[in-house]
């Protein structure tokens, strides 16, 4: 992607960016950007449909392998059984309180 970096009252146009940014974020709070992505997602998924989304997945899917190899996987894997493990557990704890 190209950068601007054109100099108009001592600011670049990335660095105007940047603060106007920070300003909205300040007026319009996270709400804010959670309902414009969602937007932006469902305007995505009705243009571009089901498989732009399973293509980008995939793609991105190879990158972290090719980066990270196979142990990532098997880390974040377990990771994720030990969390689910837990859940179930503190579950069971609960119900039996009741």
């Amino acid at each position: 992607m190209a950068e601007k970096s054109e100099k108009k009252g001592g600011m670049s146009v990335r660095e105007a960016g940047h603060k106007g940014g920070e300003k909205t974020a300040e007026t319009h709070g996270k709400e804010f950007y959670q309902e414009i992505g969602e937007k932006g997602g469902e305007k995505t998924a009705e243009t571009h449909g089901k498989e732009f989304y399973q293509e980008i997945g995939h793609k991105g899917g190879e990158k972290v392998a090719e980066e990270k190899g196979p142990e990532f996987y098997s880390k974040i894997g377990h990771k994720g059984g030990q969390k689910v493990k837990d859940l179930i557990e503190k579950g069971e704890e609960a119900e039996e309180k009741k």
